[in-house]
């Protein structure tokens, strides 16, 4: 008789005990998933993750306080912050390609622990000197009439200018070159890891301002330089062993493989790339080469050339060679088959579209208030998490050139909302502003039409008094609204709109313009990573990132140009117009990528 029948007959409860073979299948499944767990908490992957983390995070904190401090420092006023601003612009726009050629020349340890080095000393050296500003302002101040106080922001903007460079250069070395590595040049994967990298980039993005923020709100701008420096030095730490602990377990990390020849530009596998490939010979050995063949030269000639060339001054021949080095560079981004991508995703930085200075001053010269703008920005970047998956299904499903086809459609979609708030009611623009040339006097019956249109639309446009005559300059952090509000917070009351429709829409349209955003930019970031030769990805990137700054500086001078509320709407279609420009310029690059052979990458 079984067991469950005995127990039945007397009543008892039935328990049924596991053999020995499930409990042990049991055990080495749990095993198992632990082993796997371990493995992954000690594999490349996640050791990028947490070291990218960190990078991030102290880079977002970074950006936030040195533009609140700069105010500060400065009376509350943007002199500063507007110098940083086109400093730091200005350095990576001009020596964007010689850090790419950095990058490519050395290998991969010693361009990612330098870089590491020198942001975090950086930022470091900066935030001590800033301490001590604020300690001993008054007594600084009095010293050199005042102008080693004009030595100490020297100092802080130039710091701060290095340690962004050096972000840069970390940037292009570990996001455009490491993870492809380590991916081992799978499409599939490669996809993942950007879209969690992007991820961690919008999280960061959120917290670490405010982390810091509440540091200095409850605090004091002394304490928030001391937390800032005491992340700084963890922070360099950790990624230092993190980044040594991963270039020690992927040894494709240690090989790079030599500069192929023009016109070659797709993404292989190191051992596919043996058959014509040339090694980058320096700028002394090429003259030299360039003399040896040159015809009708005899020996004492070819010297004496020799001769002159090594006699030019250090710093002519090392100028020269900058020159060159950033030609080549621009070079190089101009032949690769992804460059009218590349070129669309620049253009996408001449927006005042986003969650930056000026559009979030604009929407509190319209009555949004603080708290209303940073529930916002939450709700942003919720949906540009939504675009990271969105980026990794549509790739999955339908391939990465119509991810982006479909992203771009989306985003233009989207901010077609923006363009409706121009003209919607609650719209302070009015185009008068912006053409004088326009004589009301050339007909009294348009004199009068315009006096009766004038007495309706001032229900709607405000004054120019105060801070809305500033331009709003530099940064572009998405958190940089907190500046904003100090700026205004003496507006006088009474200056809200009639209705509020004009500026729903706008920022409708650009919380739901951030779900193809994020995913366009990832498939061009991807696009760039698949099709740049492995040699070139430095050079290549550190170009992109020039063209990036370059788009960026566009749109300030754009905002210098018409900085009243009431030239917000234009500014608004001309962003739209710059945007519908990159996309388009995609939409080129499609339509050739489609008409050409896949290349020989893992799925």
């Amino acid at each position: 008789m079984s067991l469950r029948a005995d127990a039945a007959q007397c009543g008892g409860v039935v328990v049924e005990f596991e053999s020995d073979d499930i409990r042990e299948a049991r055990a080495r499944k749990a095993r198992s998933t632990s082993g796997s767990a371990l493995i992954y908490l000690r594999g490349p992957k996640f050791l990028i993750y947490v070291s990218g983390a960190l990078s991030m995070w102290g880079d977002r904190m970074w950006h936030f306080a040195i533009s609140v401090f700069l105010i500060e420092l400065y009376g509350r006023n943007l002199l500063l912050t507007a110098i940083f601003g086109l400093v730091v612009a200005g350095s990576v726009l001009l020596l964007g390609a010689l850090i790419g050629d950095w990058v490519d020349r050395n290998p991969r340890n010693k361009v990612a622990h330098a870089s590491l080095l020198v942001q975090n000393i950086s930022v470091t050296v900066c935030s001590i000197v800033l301490m001590l500003v604020f300690l001993y302002k008054q007594w600084i101040e009095s010293i050199w009439d005042g102008w080693l106080t004009v030595v100490c922001y020297t100092v802080v903007i130039v710091l701060a200018d290095v340690a962004n460079l050096a972000s840069t250069a970390l940037t292009i070395a570990i996001q455009r070159d490491w993870i492809v590595v380590i991916t081992g040049y799978n499409r599939g994967h490669l996809a993942g890891m950007n879209a969690t990298m992007r991820r961690i980039d919008q999280v960061t993005n959120i917290l670490a301002p405010l982390a810091v923020g509440q540091v200095m709100t409850l605090a004091s701008n002394v304490i928030g330089c001391g937390f800032i420096l005491g992340w700084n030095l963890v922070s360099l730490i950790v990624e230092f062993i993190f980044l040594s602990r991963v270039y020690r377990i992927v040894p494709a990390l240690s090989v790079k493989p030599p500069v192929p020849e023009d016109g070659q530009a797709s993404l292989e596998r190191p051992a596919e790339r043996t058959e014509g490939l040339v090694e980058r010979r320096g700028s002394q050995v090429e003259q030299s080469e360039v003399v040896t063949s040159a015809p009708g030269l005899s020996d004492d000639d070819m010297s004496l050339n020799l001769k002159e060339i090594t006699n030019l001054p250090l710093c002519f021949g090392r100028f020269r060679w900058l020159l060159s080095t950033c030609k080549d560079g621009w070079r190089a981004y101009y032949r690769q088959d992804v460059f009218l991508a590349g070129m669309g995703l620049a253009f996408l930085y001449t927006t005042v579209l986003g969650f930056d200075c000026i559009t979030t001053g604009y929407a509190y010269t319209q009555g949004i208030s603080g708290s209303l703008l940073s529930l916002l920005m939450g709700v942003s970047a919720i949906t540009g998490l939504m675009g990271t998956v969105m980026f990794t299904k549509l790739r999955k499903a339908y391939g990465l050139v119509n991810t982006g086809i479909i992203s771009s459609c989306l985003h233009l979609c989207c901010l077609l909302l923006c363009v409706c708030s121009v003209f919607a009611p609650g719209s302070p623009m009015d185009l008068r502003l912006l053409m004088p040339f326009l004589d009301a006097n050339a007909n009294s019956t348009l004199v009068e039409a315009g006096g009766m249109v004038e007495g309706q639309r001032q229900k709607h446009t405000y004054p120019m008094r105060g801070g809305i005559n500033q331009p709003l300059l530099p940064d572009r952090s998405s958190i940089h609204w907190t500046n904003n509000t100090v700026l205004f917070e003496n507006m006088p009351s009474g200056m809200e709109p009639d209705s509020y429709i004009s500026i729903i829409l706008l920022f409708l349209g650009v919380i739901t313009a951030r779900i193809g955003l994020w995913s366009f930019d990832l498939t061009v970031t991807q696009l760039l990573q698949e099709n740049i030769c492995e040699s070139e990805r430095g050079v290549v990137n550190g170009v992109q990132s020039s063209m990036n700054y370059l788009m960026d500086l566009l749109h300030f001078i754009m905002v210098i140009s018409a900085p009243q509320p009431q030239h917000f709407g234009i500014l608004v279609i001309i962003s739209v117009l710059f945007i519908t420009t990159g996309h388009t310029m995609y939409f080129l690059y499609a339509r050739k990528a489609k008409r050409k052979p896949a290349g020989r990458l893992d799925t």
